[in-house]
């Protein structure tokens, strides 16, 4: 006879296939293999921003061993990136780590969350942000399962600048998370290829940059820029643990809940890496005559309203009024 039955593991309840034979009185328990699921990532594995990725993948494999095995079968060179939400919507790949903003097309929505005033444990309570979010992934036919990176964003400025009026007329290479924001600041947005970079930036192309604290100095865009603007903006990252739905509706209650509490207790730990990673960043910037430039009280509230603003009002030509005013509540705006 054949039948699934539910065991208990050291971890809790976990539902797994188990095949009875039976034969002269014996029964023999053969436990059926894990799922593989194949993952993508829209960054290389061995990027420094992907460090933490590892942890929550051996933490799913390590706790769900009998039941969820994940395969990270590589970055870009695996698949573009911009193509890689299609192929975790169709199941090609079951599991992405994607920044919301690479499928904006598909879910404009979702990179939102970057404006989020909250942190990871206030945003999962009951009805809140994160729930909300959720819900519009499934709509994608996606499963959100949590956060992988934590590194807000800063302007990166070739000659000192004092406050807003400053930045006005500045060449800055762009990314379209932050074009909208640096056209409302008077800056001049520049759309630069990754890696033409540090050449636009050597021949007076561009006269800054946007990103995060991880990256520049490795990539050498600091020998041209050595000011900072001490104002960090979209400070919650858009990058998600995203999972085929329909591999995830397949999996037993019990694995799906394991997964998502497994997500929640990754956050906190992933965003004491990237903390401690980006205080040890610093301290290599100044080595290298890096300036942390601060402004006034009043032009740096500003700097930040204007960020918030200029995404707000570029959300609202893509999505219906009532949407962006749930989205504001719960983002706590």
């Amino acid at each position: 006879d054949r039948k699934s039955t539910r065991l208990n593991s050291s971890h809790g309840s976990i539902s797994y296939a188990v095949f009875c034979l039976k034969k002269k009185n014996e029964i023999t328990m053969v436990q059926a293999q894990p799922v593989e699921l194949k993952a993508v990532s829209f960054l290389p594995k061995d990027h420094r921003l992907c460090a933490m990725i590892p942890k929550w993948i051996d933490a799913v494999n390590g706790q769900l061993k009998d039941s969820v095995k994940i395969n990270w079968v590589g970055g870009p060179e695996v698949m573009p990136p911009f193509d890689q939400p299609e192929a975790v919507k169709k199941g090609i790949f079951q599991v992405g780590f994607l920044p919301a903003a690479y499928y904006g097309g598909l879910l404009p929505a979702a990179d939102a969350i970057s404006l989020s005033k909250y942190d990871f444990k206030k945003e999962r309570e009951k009805g809140g942000v994160y729930d909300y979010f959720i819900d519009l992934h499934k709509k994608l036919n996606m499963m959100l399962l949590g956060t992988w990176l934590y590194d807000p964003f800063y302007l990166y400025v070739k000659k000192p600048v004092k406050g807003i009026e400053d930045l006005k007329g500045l060449k800055m290479r762009t990314a379209a998370k932050y074009d909208k924001m640096m056209l409302k600041l008077g800056m001049v947005p520049v759309t630069v290829q990754f890696g033409e970079t540090y050449t636009s930036l050597q021949r007076g192309v561009v006269d800054g940059f946007g990103w995060p604290t991880i990256g520049p100095r490795e990539w050498g865009w600091l020998e041209y820029c050595k000011n900072v603007v001490d104002i960090p903006f979209y400070t919650r990252q858009n990058t998600f643990m995203l999972m085929n739905l329909d591999t995830y509706n397949k999996l037993p209650k019990a694995v799906q809940d394991r997964l998502v509490q497994i997500s929640a207790a990754f956050e906190p730990e992933m965003k004491a890496h990237f903390e401690i990673a980006i205080a040890a960043e610093k301290k290599e910037m100044e080595k290298l005559g890096v300036k942390r430039i601060t402004f006034s009280a009043e032009d740096t509230k500003k700097f930040i309203n204007t960020a918030n603003d200029a995404f707000w009002e570029d959300l609202a030509k893509k999505v219906p009024e009532q949407d962006l005013k749930t989205m504001k509540k719960l983002l706590g705006y």
